[in-house]
């Protein structure tokens, strides 16, 4: 079966300025009304600040950028930890001033200890990347603390240390359920577009809407998982309707990964009936309902791709009779802390590494007696990443968001604030910057970065005190810090224990190799699809695990000696799952052994 075409992301395929201008105006399903929330969100933050006036307004409006959620119920679920996780902090804090106040020495080594706990549990924990956040705060309101009037230091600490958190935790909860969607809808609407993209690949398309289509494919079944998972929360579905959708939700990629499969070929008259079944199945998914009962329409005899996905079309939402028994093993969760948080060094180097930036970031501009560059500090917590090839393929998005959002600031400050009369025209201000860091922040993870780093410099930029600042200095000061404390960050992370990503390759190359292997010894087309979902999550991390390889400087990939095979075998995998789904798949046994052979 001819391979599908290349996404212009994969790790074969460099990010060019036409393919990065796709990432950005790539129209995935939901994003546009992902990214008006997110930025409704950070609006309604700056306005509490504004009300209560919050000083260093930058960082509530901030950790509502990063930490927004999709949909209602993991908004009100990260609400609610939010303001729990506020309590155990002031009481963290409380202590912490106790201890340091009027003590430089035992300030510096708090802040040491705190930063290596929380890069810590960042990396050895289920808590990222809320750690990160839970660090930017704390460290940066001990930093505050110490530049504060002595006589209003514990009530202002624990004041404003509260409204960082609490502000950020209840516009989450409440906004959150008053403008987001439920989870199922999502789920549903995700399932439709795969649907319509599906028929549109059977009718004949162009390159791009191929591409379109296998980066829908990469992202599998994570994300409609994850919405299935909460809309179980949410108490208002009943289990039987959810084992349906999770299901069609499974089904759903497989079904898109045939059409891809059949799209490669030259085929003169479209399947025109299962067309139809599919545009029928998706307008019932997009009006929130899941349809029963499908029947199998007819397809032409010589195309093995439309015959199976006519056949997963008849048990589309019919769960798998097995899956109690075949996911009971799968069914063990871990604890708080990964299997080797406490065994394996890299979690312990990786604390090291992030706690020795922040220090020198604090130390620098404490030495230097430069204030309004304490953004460098914020910066290292915004920035840290396990491996070099992470660190290498993100700097160019977090210094071009930052150059762009500060840009923006700037041009707020000269242009657009001087003619605002009221706060009515800043929140305007705000909500369309915010809208456009949302934007990019809610696209591919390959350009995701950038809207944070985008939001991050605006808001630190235009955003002093607890209102809108003009004064241009203070613009200069923080955007030097955003770029200090991005370059302090890379020089840690990639002159000390540098860890490389094609160090992570072959596990994941093995972990696509046992998928395959499952999906062949299937015994339903229930499982297969399921496995062929997974299968296309886990190559879409091989893929970016090589990419991130490629990215490291040419002495390490010349020591590189299988990254060819690597992605060769991350592509032949992805072929090899939709052949074994038609049946139509050459000698599988071999290739899978072959797959093996070069993980281990």
């Amino acid at each position: 079966m001819a391979p599908p075409v290349p996404d212009p992301g994969m790790a074969d395929a460099p990010l060019t300025p036409p393919r990065l201008w796709r990432l950005v105006r790539d129209p995935t399903p939901g994003r546009l009304g992902h990214a008006l929330r997110m930025a409704a969100g950070c609006t309604t933050t700056v306005l509490l600040g504004e009300i209560w006036q919050i000083p260093d307004l930058a960082v509530p409006a901030l950790v509502t950028l990063a930490l927004w959620q999709k949909d209602r119920v993991t908004n009100a679920v990260a609400g609610v930890a939010v303001n729990l996780l506020i309590v155990i902090l002031l009481v963290l804090i409380y202590g912490l001033i106790a201890l340091t106040l009027d003590h430089p020495v035992a300030l510096v080594l708090v802040i040491t200890l705190l930063s290596f706990g929380f890069f810590f549990l960042g990396s050895a924990s289920k808590l990222k990347p809320v750690a990160y956040m839970l660090g930017l705060i704390v460290v940066y309101g001990l930093v505050a603390i110490d530049q504060a009037p002595i006589g209003e230091i514990v009530t202002r600490a624990l004041l404003y240390t509260d409204l960082f958190l609490a502000v950020p935790g209840a516009v989450m909860l409440v906004l959150g359920l008053l403008i987001c969607p439920s989870p199922r809808r999502i789920l549903t609407d995700d399932i439709a577009a795969r649907l319509r993209l599906s028929a549109a690949l059977l009718r004949g398309t162009d390159a791009e809407a191929r591409a379109h289509a296998t980066g829908l494919l990469r992202e599998g079944a994570t994300g409609m998982t994850k919405a299935l998972r909460m809309a179980g929360l949410e108490r208002l579905w009943h289990p039987a309707d959810l084992a349906c959708l999770r299901q069609a939700a499974d089904c759903a990629v497989a079904v898109l990964a045939l059409a891809d499969s059949e799209a490669a070929h030259q085929h003169d008259a479209p399947p025109q009936a299962l067309i139809d079944a599919l545009e029928e199945m998706a307008a019932i998914f997009a009006d929130g309902d899941y349809p029963t009962a499908i029947a199998a329409p007819a397809t032409p005899p010589d195309r093995p791709a439309c015959a199976a996905m006519a056949a997963l079309l008849a048990v589309f939402t019919t769960p798998d009779p097995t899956s109690g028994q075949q996911d009971a093993p799968a069914k063990k969760k871990g604890g708080f802390f990964a299997p080797d948080a406490f065994t394996n060094p890299v979690h312990v180097r990786f604390a090291v590494k992030g706690t020795a930036a922040v220090m020198t970031s604090y130390l620098l501009f404490r030495l230097i007696d430069w204030p309004g560059i304490h953004t460098c500090i914020i910066t290292c917590f915004i920035v840290a990443l396990p491996t070099m090839g992470e660190m290498i393929a993100k700097l160019t998005l977090r210094i071009s968001g930052a150059l762009i959002g500060g840009a923006i600031g700037i041009a707020a400050i000269l242009f657009v604030q001087p003619h605002l009369q009221d706060i009515t025209g800043f929140l305007i201000l705000v909500f369309a910057v915010s809208l456009l860091a949302a934007w990019v922040k809610t696209g591919d993870e390959r350009i995701a970065y950038a809207g944070l780093q985008i939001g991050l410099a605006f808001y630190l930029t235009d955003l002093k005190g607890y209102g809108p600042t003009s004064d241009m200095a203070t613009a200069r000061d923080r955007i030097v810090g955003i770029m200090l404390g991005n370059a302090i960050t890379y020089a840690m992370f990639t002159s000390f224990w540098p860890t490389s990503a094609y160090d992570g390759i072959a596990q994941r190359l093995h972990a696509v190799a046992a998928l395959l292997r499952r999906q062949r010894t299937a015994t339903t087309r229930q499982e297969q699809a399921a496995c062929v979902a997974a299968l296309q999550s886990a190559v879409s991390q091989g893929e970016r695990q090589v990419e991130y390889a490629l990215a490291e400087p040419i002495h390490i990939r010349a020591e590189m000696d299988r990254i060819t095979a690597f992605q060769t075998g991350f592509a032949d995998a992805s072929r090899l799952g939709a052949d074994m789904l038609d049946g139509t798949a050459a000698d599988p046994g071999a290739r899978i052994a072959a797959l093996e052979a070069l993980a281990s």
